[in-house]
């Protein structure tokens, strides 16, 4: 039956909807003429006029299976991406892996193949969900080494090393194995926490808390053969519970007051210990400079009185006469006094010279013009009477007056 015959379509001569029962049988006995195979009733009809020979129709059985057959060769064909590896399953069981680009594996039933993205960032979030704000007790209150209850909030990013161990040693509930990288997380962070005191944590620890919770997750997950990297560990927030917060925050000021204050205290020692220091070894310097000058003064005057002493012992007359005349040289040259010789009989006494010529200069600005100023007489000078040869010359010196 042509496709153009009006009944064909299952039409009921009043054009209403088509008969679905009548289509399929229709369609059902088509293909089985074109199979060969003749229905109840009918009869193959004489000739070539009446319908398609046995022979043309089992080329064209052949030539349906054949493109069926290439079609489901061609299903076998797939792409891998750069960032992604294919794993191969044939049966179910693992068979092989393949890198990125046009591959082809067995078709279905016989092989199939699970792409996994290598390079994609998976992360989990432990402590919280979202923000800070939706805290999670149960996974974010852990203890300490001096018995402190602390809230540690943190999230870890991981990717995938090795695709047939993420697939086939991935017993997880949730995809991309979410639930036992948390599991191993909370393992490692709380025994982290535990051999570290509440100080650490809170303050400065924070990084290396961090590293170690990463190696420890690294290798629990390695010791599973899940095929998973840990990329990094974040650790989002690490604060007191909430009924102790004010607590926490009033000790950790006052540590604060102390680290200033000490800090204070090293700087005014770094600046008056360096002064002090300073200080004596310029007294120790000074001290040394006077030793010394002492030493080579006294060692000098030693020195010249051993020279005296030669010399005297060759003449001591004159050597006497000379050391009192050049010891009342030294003495005349600094005082203002004149020595007057008893002995002599003469009561007159000298003033000194410096006075006169300051009486002498004073005076001699009230002159009259005209007149002729006149030195004063200087008056004269009373030499030192050598001692005699009984030495008895302190008692023949006496010191005048002014």
């Amino acid at each position: 039956m042509a496709q153009n015959d009006p009944n064909w379509g299952g039409k009921r001569p009043n054009d209403g909807p088509p008969d679905l029962d009548e289509i399929f049988r229709k369609l059902n006995q088509r293909l089985s003429r074109l199979l060969g195979n003749r229905g109840p009733g009918e009869e193959l009809p004489a000739g070539n006029g009446g319908g398609e020979s046995p022979r043309g129709m089992r080329f064209g059985a052949a030539g349906v299976l054949a493109a069926l057959a290439g079609l489901w060769l061609l299903s076998g064909f797939y792409i891998v991406d750069a960032r992604e590896q294919g794993v191969v399953l044939r049966m179910g069981s693992f068979n092989r892996t393949t890198d990125s680009g046009l591959q082809w594996r067995a078709p279905y039933p016989f092989e199939t193949v699970e792409i996994v993205n290598l390079t994609e960032v998976r992360s989990i979030e432990v402590g919280y969900r979202g923000s800070a704000k939706n805290r999670i007790n149960e996974e974010s209150l852990m203890l300490t080494e001096d018995q402190n209850i602390i809230d540690v909030q943190l999230s870890v990013q991981y990717d995938v090393k090795d695709a047939r161990d993420f697939l086939f040693n991935n017993l997880a509930t949730e995809a991309d194995a979410r639930d036992v990288v948390k599991q191993a997380t909370e393992t490692a962070i709380r025994e982290v926490v535990g051999r570290n005191k509440v100080d650490f944590v809170l303050n400065e620890g924070r990084a290396q808390i961090a590293a170690d919770t990463q190696r420890i997750i690294q290798a629990i997950l390695d010791r599973y053969k899940l095929g998973v990297r840990v990329a990094k560990v974040n650790i989002n927030g690490v604060q007191p519970p909430e009924p102790v917060l004010a607590a926490f925050d009033d000790a950790v000021k006052a540590g604060q007051d102390k680290e200033k204050l000490r800090n204070d205290g090293v700087a005014y020692a770094n600046d008056v210990v360096p002064k002090a220091r300073g200080m004596a070894a310029r007294l120790l310097e000074e001290a040394e400079g006077y030793r010394q000058n002492v030493v080579a003064t006294a060692e000098g005057d030693a020195a010249r009185f051993n020279s005296v002493l030669s010399e005297y012992a060759k003449a001591p007359k004159v050597m006497r006469d000379r050391l009192y005349f050049d010891m009342m040289q030294q003495v005349m040259s600094n005082t203002t006094k004149v020595l007057v010789d008893q002995k002599g009989g003469n009561n007159l006494l000298y003033l000194p010279l410096d006075k006169l010529i300051q009486q002498s200069g004073a005076a001699a600005p009230s002159l009259p013009s005209g007149s002729t100023a006149q030195p004063a007489e200087a008056p004269p000078v009373v030499a030192p009477v050598a001692p005699s040869s009984s030495g008895s010359t302190s008692r023949d010196v006496t010191r005048g007056r002014n």
